[in-house]
Formats: structure tokens, sequence, C-alpha cells
């Protein structure tokens, strides 16, 4: 996976009204966390951040941050965004052991064309966009895709069904839906609509038939 090297600084003050002057000159407060270290306030230049934060491997890249000449692995594990202007506004980022797992959310990606369901007039719902996972800190997939090429009306893809990387396992319920196919509304209604109108049919041509029969048995009752 892409890892990405980042400059944070350590010389920030603490509390609401500093990081608002901090933002203010472009850098975004930060803390670094785990491995049973002490936290440690930093700073980021915003676009730097940005970068860091926008590569193919998203918010799970690796990150390497120098702090002070030295090099800490790390990823990054929460931020904060402004609510109107979506830019980041604190970031959280935890230390790493290259050698260890890591508790991630990879985006999940429907891929195929799900012929059968169309030609049946379903649709395919992706009912699961984020899988979260254990994988290796130096191996975590940029997405994990489901095929649903060969689904057909009424099957389910779940999560016990995906074909995960080597080293990476769900850490959710293994019967928990992904995917499934099932009929439109529309094609459901109109199915109901065929049935309603067969059975009107079949009703008449009851109530004619004792029609029939009735005025038979008048006439025998005549004779």
């Amino acid at each position: 996976m892409d890892q990405v090297t980042l400059t944070a600084d350590t010389n920030r003050a603490l509390g609401t009204r500093a990081s608002r002057r901090l933002r203010r000159t472009g850098r975004v407060p930060g803390v670094l966390y785990g491995l049973a270290a002490d936290p440690v306030a930093l700073s980021f230049d915003y676009r730097e951040l940005r970068g860091a934060l926008t590569t193919d491997a998203g918010l799970n890249a690796l990150v390497t941050l120098e702090i002070d000449g030295d090099a800490q692995l790390a990823i990054l594990k929460d931020l904060q965004r402004d609510p109107i202007r979506q830019e980041v506004t604190h970031v959280d980022f935890i230390r790493i052991d290259a050698s260890a797992h890591v508790s991630v959310e990879i985006p999940v990606v429907a891929v195929g064309d799900a012929v059968e369901v169309t030609r049946g007039e379903g649709i395919v719902e992706q009912l699961m966009y984020m899988l979260p996972v254990s994988a290796p800190a130096t191996a975590i997939p940029q997405q994990i895709e489901v095929d649903v090429s060969e689904m057909e009306i009424g099957t389910t893809i779940t999560v016990g069904d995906l074909q995960l990387p080597s080293g990476v396992e769900a850490e959710t319920d293994p019967d928990e839906p992904v995917v499934n196919a099932q009929i439109t509304r529309a094609a459901l209604v109109e199915e109901e609509g065929l049935a309603e109108g067969e059975g009107e049919e079949g009703e008449e041509g009851e109530e004619g038939e004792e029609g029939a029969e009735g005025g038979d048995a008048d006439e025998s009752s005549e004779d």
C-alpha cells in the first residue's frame, strides 16, 4: 500500500483559542498516541496533510511522521471537519508496529454486471459500503471488491462470501449482507396487478357457471 511522509511540529499551544489561531496560519492541530506511549500534541501544514490523506490509499494510508528528527509509523485514527467548509480541523494519529495487525474500515465496491438480475427486471442493492477488518499494518487493502455478475433475483452475498486478501480478516458477523438482488418495485406491482386480474376473471367465470346451473334447475322444476 502507499506510504507517505508527513512533517509534524510539536511546538503548539493547547486549548480552543490556541487551535483557532493555529488554523488561521494554515496549520491543523492533532494528537499522536498509542503503543503505550504518552500522547503528543502536534500540528501539520494543511496542504501537506491534505496531500497525505488523498492518496490512492485514502484515509488508511500508512504515514511516516517526522517528529523532531525522529520517524514514527502511524495511521489516521480520526479526523474532524468544519461542518460548512468541510476543511479538516483536527486529526488523531495512532502509532503502529509495522509487524502488527491494525483494525481499519475498508471501502466495499460492487463490480460486474448482474445480467440475470437485469433480465428478470430486478436490481442489485448494496447494503454495506465499509467493511471493518483486521489487516497487516503494511498491507492494508485499498478496497474490497464484491463480484455481482453471477447473482440472480433472491440471492444475497454476505460478509462470509467475500474474497479477502491474505492476512485480512473481517471483524463483523459473517452472515451480515453486503449486497442482495431483488425484483424492482415497478415489476412487483405489475405482477401483483396481473395476479389480481386473473383472480377477478376466475371469479366472474365461476359466477357465470353458477347462474347457468341455477337456470337449468328452474327449467327442470317447470317440467
